[in-house]
Order: structure tokens, then sequence, then C-alpha cells
């Protein structure tokens, strides 16, 4: 129980950490080396958090104001891995919104729990995976 609201927390905390440009503080929601697919976005494969951060700045205004998630399903994989699965939403600053679904493999490191590899999928269409 303790690690299923460690990992929620963690996914949680992204939204509050890019809404407020805290790009230092990912480093405690992602391992360093991070995989980021946006191919969905038309921004590719993000290796790192240092490209995870140098594309946020290159979106300035066009990022959403605010992040939000839901939804959050967690499957253990075995030897400290966990697939999570989460519904997310943004919001811009004129009021448009738009939904993802996460998909992210979280490993248990030695500094705690951190996501290694995330999909972010756009829902464009409804009734469809």
């Amino acid at each position: 129980m303790d690690d299923r609201v460690a990992i929620t927390d963690l996914i949680n905390e992204h939204g509050h950490l890019v809404d407020r440009g805290d790009f230092a503080g990912l480093a405690a929601v992602f391992t360093t080396d991070v995989v980021c697919d946006v191919t969905d976005f038309g921004l590719g494969v993000l290796v790192g958090l240092d490209a995870s951060r140098e594309s946020a700045l290159e979106l300035g205004d066009r990022n959403p104001v605010a992040h939000h998630v839901t939804n959050i399903v967690l499957r253990e994989a075995g030897n400290g891995v966990v697939h999570a699965r989460s519904k997310g939403f943004g919001v811009t600053a004129d009021g448009r919104t738009g939904s993802v679904t996460y998909e992210d493999r979280v490993e248990h490191t030695p500094a705690g729990w951190r996501i290694a590899h995330r999909v972010i999928r756009l829902r464009r269409v409804p009734l469809r995976e």
C-alpha cells in the first residue's frame, strides 16, 4: 500500500512541478535518463530531463497553464517495476482543453520510485484506444 501511495503521489506531482516551471524538481519524479515519447504532439522521443526541459521552454506560452491527472491504474510488473496508466487533461491560457493518456514505466531506484519511460497519447477520437 505504501508503494501505491508513493507512485500515485509521484504521478500527481508532475503537474504541480511543470505548471510552476520547476524543472529541477522533476528529478524527484523522473529518472535522469527518462524516455518521454511525445510523438503524438509532433515532438518525437525526448531522452533525459534536459531534453524535456528544453522542449517545454521552446513551447513557451503554448504550454498548458494547468496539467491535471486522474484515473491512475497501477499494475505490478515485478523486479521493482510498476506499469501505470492514467488520464490527463491540460488547460491552455485561452481556456481550451485537451485530453491524453499517460503510459508510464515506474522503477524503484535508490532514490525511490521514479518514472523511467512515459508515452503521452493524445485523445482525439471518442470510443477508441
